[in-house]
């Protein structure tokens, strides 16, 4: 008999759904302080987790809540650049 592997979820930052973790992505602030997208979900850093579409980012955007879950400010341009990386892997 196969162990059933567990699943992690996390919630979505727009809908506030909880999803499992692959059909995210991961918006990651790293040791520096710089933001970015982490498609893979691999790269060192806090975390916060949105669903694959724009209305979730912009609904995330809307309510300030990156800037809740990295504790800091978010420049207007790392906003537009992860909307225009969001749309180009929509896209794709």
């Amino acid at each position: 008999m196969q162990k059933k592997r567990k699943i992690p979820l996390r919630m979505c930052l727009g809908c506030q759904e909880m999803k499992p973790k692959k059909e995210l992505i991961r918006v990651v602030k790293n040791q520096d302080g710089e933001i970015s997208i982490d498609f893979r979900g691999k790269k060192p850093g806090r975390g916060a987790y949105i669903c694959n579409n724009i209305e979730c980012f912009q609904k995330a955007r809307k309510g300030k809540k990156f800037e809740r879950a990295f504790s800091q400010a978010i420049d207007h341009e790392i906003y537009q650049q992860l909307e225009i990386e969001l749309s180009e892997n929509n896209g794709s």
